[in-house]
């Protein structure tokens, strides 16, 4: 096995369950909160930036000035990208480091984006119906009754937000990702088993065109 698995998902759809299992099923690392303690390492930023601005949406004029910062005047030594900034590219490049160390699966953080030059990643977005994220939600995360819905859509909004900013691609759009899979279909583990029998083709397929 030598794909490197991406997962972007709706809150509550069990895709960090989904990836977990994945990667204890090929005995690969996984990556979710994982990553932010590398990249904090790598870059030198306390680990609580990180968690404050994980998968944090910013504003788009920020997002136009550390991407172009020449264009609003700023250069050589007057500018100072922000900290949201810092920690993103930080966790980009902690993702691209990590890509040279063999196969793993991620959750979130523009994984894809992150590795989009590369051709052994199958990146997969995971989904589901209200009422099967709302029991996940329910137990998993001990939110209340009342405020399920509303908290689910808080934080889907701010995952479409931080991703839409910062890879130019719409979150959850069947044409950013490989694969798209309604995890209330099969369950978790059949929607485990799912994925690595697309894995198996894909890498198949690979191989197959390698030797053509």
């Amino acid at each position: 096995m030598n794909t490197i698995i991406t997962i972007g998902r709706q809150y509550g759809s069990g895709g960090r369950e989904i990836g977990r299992k994945l990667a204890d099923s090929y005995g690969i690392p996984f990556y979710d909160k994982e990553l932010l303690k590398i990249a904090a390492k790598e870059s030198g930023i306390c680990e609580e930036m990180f968690e404050d601005y994980d998968e944090k949406p910013t504003t788009s004029f920020l997002y136009s000035l550390v991407m172009d910062p020449y264009s609003f005047g700023f250069h050589g030594g007057s500018f100072e990208i922000p900290l949201s900034q810092k920690v993103f590219l930080a966790a980009f490049d902690a993702i691209r480091k990590i890509a040279g160390q063999g196969p793993f699966v991620i959750v979130g953080r523009c994984a894809d984006y992150a590795l989009k030059d590369l051709d052994n990643t199958f990146n997969l977005f995971i989904q589901a119906p209200f009422a099967f994220k709302h029991d996940r939600i329910r137990d998993e995360y001990h939110i209340p009754e009342e405020k399920i819905r509303n908290h689910a859509e808080h934080v889907d909004k701010q995952r479409a937000s931080y991703y839409n900013y910062y890879t130019s691609r719409k979150w959850g759009d069947a044409t950013t990702y490989d694969l798209c899979l309604d995890s209330s279909y099969l369950g978790i583990d059949g929607t485990v088993e799912l994925i690595r029998q697309a894995v198996a083709l894909k890498e198949g397929s690979l191989w197959n065109n390698q030797d053509q």
